[in-house]
């Protein structure tokens, strides 16, 4: 299994019946792909769309339909769109259950950074900031390293996406859970240890005492 499905597989267990939930681009699109057999959830884009399906079939892509990003989406029945004043409203208003982001630095305390590379040219940042401040849950879906470098470092040195700390990071490593401003880990990927995770991880993590293996399905 690859990073990203790994990444996206563990992250729809964090899914309820009923949830409203925004998925930001890359690897949280892919998380609309494995929700739980019977279960409903209703995924915002914050372009205007609630009840984006899976990524669709190549070919079946309606070029009017996409996601934040400009990716092909498809609509679920009974999906309904509008404009980004109403989106925005209902981020802003503490109406998104969770929202699953990509990220490109999170700090020991929880902070993240997934807009911009100084230097690098960015369309902006979109609704990260809203969603990051205004979601009842955030949850960062990351590769945990790039380049051989820690993604989970201890002060983030790229420009910071909102002030409040993200509630959980689930890389192809681990799941880390932020805790009263402290990074806990508490679940290892498949076939990886409690030493490689720390090995791979700049920041200091704190180690729960029932670190489990990370469930899939």
């Amino acid at each position: 299994m690859d990073a990203q499905t790994l990444i996206a597989r563990r992250i729809a267990l964090e899914l309820r019946e009923g949830m409203l939930v925004n998925l930001g681009i890359g690897i949280p699109t892919l998380v609309a792909g494995y929700v739980p057999a019977g279960m409903h959830v209703h995924f915002q884009s914050e372009n205007g769309l609630i009840g984006t399906g899976p990524i669709p079939e190549q070919a079946m892509a309606q070029p009017r339909l996409t996601d934040a990003g400009g990716r092909p989406v498809t609509a679920l029945p009974g999906a309904a769109t509008f404009d980004s004043a109403i989106s925005f409203g209902l981020i802003r208003g503490g109406h998104v259950d969770m929202t699953v982001l990509g990220g490109l630095q999170v700090d020991a305390g929880g902070l993240l950074a997934n807009w911009m590379i100084p230097g690098k040219m960015v369309p902006g940042m979109g609704g990260a900031m809203d969603l990051v401040t205004g979601a009842r849950r955030v949850v960062v879906a990351m590769q945990h390293t790039a380049k051989g470098k820690s993604k989970i470092v201890p002060q983030c040195s790229l420009p910071l996406t909102s002030v409040r700390p993200v509630d959980l990071v689930v890389t192809e490593l681990a799941v880390i859970a932020q805790q009263g401003g402290r990074l806990r880990l508490v679940e290892t990927a498949p076939g990886v240890s409690v030493e490689q995770v720390l090995a791979a991880t700049e920041a200091k993590l704190e180690v729960a005492d029932d670190v489990r293996p990370m469930p899939l399905e």
